[in-house]
């Protein structure tokens, strides 16, 4: 299902999220690490919800398991670009910036500033403002980028 590398990034990972280092991710644990992350506001509920999306206790191999069938649900690499390819009519494998950040802002399950930050941290335009979209879709379906590969 993984490779030995994602199986490593998943470990560290886990090891991140289990704040009191007991092998099991916890309500209490997931509070501490979205703390971390500047989430300062998650609810009780919320987090019953996600600790709740696992059958039992979350230890490593259901943490595991759980992104397998998430990343299971997502749409392959070639679906993701040919969404994008719309964007591209003239087929240059690139999008805009500025057209992108106004799509995610401004249409559907909006983009926050935070967010639109992170992406651009993640995936810089260049010095001409281009997004390589297909490296984005890489990531999405991949986990990581082609240069690491």
């Amino acid at each position: 299902m993984f490779e030995q590398s994602q199986i490593q990034e998943y470990k560290e990972a886990f090891t991140i999220i289990d704040q009191n280092r007991d092998g099991i991710i916890s309500k209490d644990d997931l509070r501490d690490v979205l703390a971390t992350m500047g989430q300062l506001n998650t609810s009780n509920e919320e987090l019953e919800a996600m600790v709740k999306e696992a059958s039992g206790p979350i230890n490593f191999t259901v943490f595991l398991t759980m992104f397998g069938e998430k990343l299971k649900g997502a749409d392959p690499e070639d679906v993701i670009v040919s969404a994008f390819k719309v964007l591209d009519p003239e087929a240059a494998g690139f999008i805009k910036k500025e057209f992108l950040e106004e799509l995610l802002t401004t249409q559907c399950d909006r983009f926050t500033t935070e967010e639109m930050t992170n992406l651009w941290a993640a995936f810089p335009p260049d010095v001409a403002g281009n997004v390589d979209y297909k490296n984005i879709c890489y990531v999405i379906t991949h986990g990581e980028d082609k240069d690491d590969a």
